[in-house]
């Protein structure tokens, strides 16, 4: 587990966009794993029906494009992955089991399709609209984004809606900013739910976060 200083934030705590700067693109260009780490603490807005929804990225998965056999790019580009292959710093939405979106962000440059699983966020703001969303009580905020399908249907995240979003568009309806929070610890462990390579240390988290999809 690493421990780091949490200093001092160079913005306001961001409950409105403007008090957040959108991460850039060269945010996105390095390894997945260094994108997983980086990501944690920042923060996931989203616009729906003119109301800003906003949480805290507090657990993230790396996945290495063609070099790992869990990742959706391993066989190649397809139709369903093309988002993968091109520019880092966009939204790359899947559907699984038949019910549920899962949002990746693209990262490496074009062509190595490399990308970072978004496993779960703090709520922070428009939580009675996630409620709605997602048919808890706003009382139970922990229930609302503590998972990949959970928190895409607390954000009302689908394919049709929001792959290929460019995350590092402020006037887009879904985009990633920072705050300047930054995470005092930061745990690793292997990833989870998957089949293939799962014992690879890619997993990332806030570890004493209570909305982790899993608990340490």
């Amino acid at each position: 587990m690493e421990h780091h200083q949490n200093p001092q934030p160079q913005y306001q705590h961001a409950l409105l966009t403007p008090l957040a700067t959108p991460l850039q693109r060269d945010f996105f260009l390095p390894a997945p794993d260094r994108v997983a780490r980086a990501l944690l603490g920042k923060l996931i807005v989203r616009i729906l029906d003119g109301e800003q929804l906003t949480g805290r990225i507090v657990e993230t998965e790396a996945y290495f494009g063609l070099d790992d056999p869990a990742a959706h790019a391993y066989a190649g580009e397809t139709a369903r992955n093309r988002i993968l292959f091109g520019p880092p710093g966009h939204a790359y939405v899947y559907f699984i089991y038949g019910m549920h979106y899962c949002l990746n962000a693209s990262c490496e440059p074009s062509g190595h399709a490399g990308c970072v699983l978004i496993r779960a966020l703090e709520p922070l703001s428009g939580l009675a609209t996630m409620a709605r969303l997602r048919r808890q009580p706003a009382s139970r905020p922990h229930l609302l984004t503590s998972g990949p399908g959970k928190l895409c249907q607390a954000l009302a995240i689908t394919r049709a809606d929001s792959n290929g979003s460019d995350l590092t568009d402020p006037n887009a309806s879904l985009f990633f900013a920072d705050d300047g929070f930054r995470p005092a610890q930061i745990a690793v462990t292997p990833r989870i739910g998957i089949s293939k390579a799962a014992d690879h240390p890619a997993r990332f988290v806030i570890p004493h976060s209570k909305f982790l999809s899993r608990a340490l």
